[in-house]
């Protein structure tokens, strides 16, 4: 179940059980790997481990699909953006040319839709990594694990904070919305012409910077009230110890770290197209 004011979701397994400092690092450490490579074999690889950790973190479908679904799209925007803009620019990657049908009076070549397929699949093998961070991390743990490491805890608790804040702007994005909607603002499909629905979106934008500045100012006269900054150091209620679990999970990720290093640079290096 989804904490209130949170995107934690709390539950028992392995993941939920690492450090939030570990889980930061191993979401570095794979975007790292993943940006290492133009290789669709490399990234279908992380996908389906990532698919697999998640499972493992017990983290249904639907408690993630919002952001699954952002995801998609925007892979999928910008997929055809890079087709319509540069539709020849994978060939000049490989300096090998295979048409299809001419856009805009330029054509398309196999090695771009193979080169925005494997871009795609770049982005989606980051989701499942940034899943699990987001959604096992508990925002109040998170900022005494970056404490801990050496960050300063006025960072810390900014971090806390701005994890905690996400889920009210969002609600805030929907009571707007909705009220707008009574007074007869059009947003959904069917209602109106989509530039007059887009346009419809800037009767959201002022309310929602606005609600959002004061509660920044609510929560900034809060902590100064409690001396908040005052002192070098604090102590944290949620802090933990590194556990075994921890140990492993940093042993492995360096063992990933470089197993990645060592096949960019003698086997999987530069663009892969197979025909």
């Amino acid at each position: 179940m989804t904490t209130i004011g949170t995107l934690y979701i709390d539950k028992k397994s392995p993941i939920h059980s690492l450090d939030g400092s570990i889980k930061l690092l191993m979401l570095l450490v794979w975007t790292a790997v993943a940006f290492m490579f133009m290789d669709i074999r490399v990234f279908i690889v992380l996908i389906l481990g990532g698919t697999l950790l998640i499972r493992v973190a017990n983290i249904k479908f639907k408690e993630v699909k919002p952001l699954i679904m952002f995801l998609l799209v925007f892979t999928l925007f910008n997929s055809i953006f890079l087709i319509l803009i540069t539709p020849t620019y994978g060939s000049k990657l490989i300096d090998h040319y295979t048409p299809i049908f001419n856009i805009l009076g330029k054509p398309l070549t196999y090695e771009t839709l193979w080169f925005s397929i494997t871009l795609s699949l770049k982005y989606l093998s980051i989701l499942p990594i940034t899943i699990i961070f987001i959604f096992t991390t508990h925002p109040s743990r998170f900022a005494s694990s970056l404490n801990k490491i050496g960050i300063s805890y006025k960072i810390s608790y900014a971090v806390n904070i701005a994890l905690r804040y996400i889920p009210d702007v969002r609600d805030d994005f929907i009571n707007i919305m909705h009220t707008q909607e009574a007074r007869g603002v059009a947003f959904r499909k069917g209602e109106d012409k989509f530039i007059n629905r887009f346009k419809n979106y800037n009767t959201i934008l002022i309310p929602l910077v606005l609600s959002s500045l004061n509660r920044v100012e609510v929560v900034s006269n809060a902590m100064n009230l409690r001396g908040f900054g005052s002192e070098k150091t604090r102590s944290w209620y949620n802090g933990k110890k590194y556990d075994k679990f921890d140990f492993l999970a940093i042993i492995l990720l360096f063992i990933g770290a470089i197993a990645g290093i060592f096949i960019n640079k003698f086997y999987l290096n530069g663009f892969w197209y197979p025909f």
